[in-house]
């Protein structure tokens, strides 16, 4: 009998799960938790409704449990933003998390380096690559250190090993860095549906854009309140929803309060996924300023409610998760960036007609996909057809 490793079992004998190790900085319980986490939690989650047997282990924020089981997967935590790399290198090469048959490492910029110590096959998960953002975030020689890391040392020690990448951007970004080419395989996000059976209003009587993710500085928010603060005079009753939480939403406030936005804006922090998709619903215009992403999950969840999106071109995985003039807008300037905005509040047909191309583009794009993709590389499974997820269809 031959194994999904390509093992021979015992005549008689029933192989073991498979057992894989998830090396992930944070998960979604984490502060600053975004899109990547749940990319990875749900191939964990979709995994082990397989059979796979899946740990992940990630940092340890302040409240937070040692350990947990959820949605059939383990979770550990240990260390903090920096010290969880060197907790995952002690615990994955002592055995302390148990034996793995494959580990999945996923590199948000600082890479854990796995190979070095896990002696089992590593693959690489990455949503984008950090040229651009570590000198957003980071002192300038800390930055420096990063980029490093992430460009020079990461792709010789993982020379060997195969790549996960979210969008084709993000694979040529790895290929100018040195990884082979044929050693990368694209696996798209899927999209939650909203919670089935809730009701999801109609947009809102006066014209609203909303802004969805970290507060983080490479998500530029502060290009979505400008525009705003620049349309009010034209377009009366604007109003902006700012929905996520992070260490930069004390900037934001003041930015608000330095442009004289008063109620026109509202920070709407963490809300439950009911109260997500309300406003996404109800949204005119899905505002999207970020310097880069790796895909842009929530252009997709936007996309099911026919909210249309605005973001720069050449930003990442945004440029692939927006057809520019089919489903969304895509731009160069911050000056382009608002000028899309006010085209979308002010032009109920052209909305209307990204707003429908977003919805129909969305229905390519299911969780059990994604988690055929990667478990397709992980050597877990064979792909397997999928059928297309529908999009939710607002009520009258």
């Amino acid at each position: 009998m031959i194994d999904r490793f390509g093992r021979r079992a015992p005549n008689g004998a029933v192989s073991p799960p498979a057992r894989v190790l998830i090396l992930n900085w944070r998960d979604t319980g984490h502060p600053e938790g975004g899109g990547s986490e749940v990319y990875v939690e749900h191939v964990a989650a979709g995994l082990a409704e397989r059979g796979t047997k899946v740990t992940l282990f990630c940092a340890r924020p302040q409240g937070t449990d040692r350990a947990e089981v959820r949605d059939g997967y383990r979770i550990v935590r240990r260390g903090g933003r920096f010290t969880v790399y060197l907790w995952a290198a002690l615990y994955t090469a002592t055995r302390r998390l148990g034996r793995f048959d494959r580990v999945l490492e996923v590199q948000n910029g600082m890479p854990f380096l796995a190979a070095l110590y896990a002696w089992k096959p590593v693959t690489v998960l990455v949503h984008h690559v950090h040229r651009e953002q570590w000198s957003v975030v980071m002192p300038r020689r800390r930055a420096q250190i990063g980029w490093w890391l992430e460009s020079r040392v990461a792709p010789w020690v993982n020379r060997r090993n195969n790549y996960v990448t979210v969008s084709q951007s993000t694979k040529n970004d790895l290929v100018a860095l040195g990884v082979r080419e044929e050693a990368i395989r694209v696996v798209h996000n899927g999209f939650s549906l909203a919670p089935s059976g809730m009701p999801y209003p109609p947009r809102s009587p006066s014209p609203s854009v909303v802004v969805l993710g970290r507060l983080v500085p490479h998500k530029q928010v502060e290009i979505a309140m400008d525009a705003v603060s620049e349309l009010l005079p034209r377009v009366p009753g604007l109003t902006l929803h700012i929905i996520g939480q992070g260490w930069w939403q004390r900037r934001l406030r003041k930015h608000a309060e330095q442009l004289e936005l008063g109620s026109a804006v509202t920070f709407h922090g963490f809300v439950d996924e009911q109260t997500k998709h309300e406003l996404l619903a109800q949204s005119w215009v899905l505002a999207m300023p970020s310097l880069k992403e790796g895909w842009g999950l929530v252009v997709i969840e936007a996309a099911q409610h026919h909210t249309p999106a605005v973001a720069f071109d050449g930003a990442g995985g945004l440029s692939e998760s927006i057809d520019n003039g089919r489903t969304g807008v895509l731009v160069d300037t911050p000056r382009a960036f608002t000028e899309a905005i006010n085209d979308l509040v002010t032009t109920p047909e052209l909305r209307d007609y990204l707003g429908a191309g977003a919805a129909a583009a969305a229905q390519r794009y299911t969780w059990s996909a994604t988690v055929d993709g990667v478990a397709a590389v992980l050597g877990l499974a064979p792909p397997k057809p999928t059928e297309a997820t529908p999009v939710v269809q607002r009520l009258p």
